[in-house]
């Protein structure tokens, strides 16, 4: 059988996805995540919300701004795909967010074709223990195409090799383990942000432009990621993120 690029784009990020250390950091792999699903399907970005240690929905990260504005509207206004779907534990298909289906989230809906954004998709974040989160796709306004059927199946796929990272049996103590882990996740967004906003006004460059710069940096040096913003949120910033 002929395998094509993109079905060896697919196998090597299911393996950068699973080749981790077991003391890997929690949001860069669900930064990856997005990033990768971003890369290789028809959408517009990707985010991911999880479950915190008092089972309530969170935002956790995103492909880009625009996406992770999407992802904490959701939370704020308690509804929306992500949410749907780390609630229920099942995949939602690729869902209008005009006309009748945008009945399903209005206010969500309202939101999202405000900056842009047409349909959206999800499906879960899944570790062999339980659903810990969900990843939610995106289609741009001004875009025709949208995951299809298979491509749904390499977004799940996707997401649960990401997720086996977090756990991998039914027993208390490693659901316990994975309890912490997504919550490192969580309280690794916030140095993250401040060090986005920290690059992005000395070096004049956008948000996004300084996560990759930082995302970037970290991987060339084997560093964690949440190591390198922490010492940018401080103010210390490698020379080598400056502009060219």
């Amino acid at each position: 059988m002929d395998i094509t690029e993109s079905q060896a784009r697919v196998a090597e990020a299911m393996r950068d996805l699973v080749h981790r250390t077991t003391d890997f950091d929690p949001l860069e792999l669900l930064h990856d995540l997005t990033a990768h699903v971003a890369e290789l399907l028809p959408v517009a970005g990707a985010g991911v919300t999880v479950l915190d240690e008092m089972r309530r929905v969170e935002y956790a990260t995103a492909s880009d701004e625009r996406c992770g504005h999407l992802e904490q509207v959701q939370i704020d206004l308690n509804e929306g795909p992500c949410l749907e779907a780390t609630r229920t534990g099942v995949a939602l298909a690729v869902t209008s967010l005009t006309g009748p289906p945008a009945l399903r989230w209005p206010r969500f809906a309202g939101h999202a074709r405000r900056v842009g954004i047409s349909a959206v998709a999800a499906v879960p974040l899944r570790s062999p223990a339980l659903t810990i989160g969900a990843l939610n796709l995106m289609r741009d306004q001004d875009s025709d195409a949208a995951p299809n059927g298979p491509q749904m199946r390499i977004a799940q796929a996707l997401a649960d090799a990401a997720a086996s990272c977090f756990g991998h049996r039914q027993e208390a103590r490693d659901q316990a383990v994975m309890i912490e882990q997504l919550t490192i996740a969580l309280d690794s967004r916030l140095v993250i942000e401040q060090a986005k906003g920290v690059m992005s006004e000395r070096l004049n460059v956008s948000v996004d432009e300084a996560f990759q710069r930082l995302r970037q940096h970290a991987r060339a040096r084997q560093q964690k990621l949440t190591a390198l913003a922490a010492d940018v949120a401080q103010g210390t910033i490698p020379t080598e993120l400056a502009p060219n």
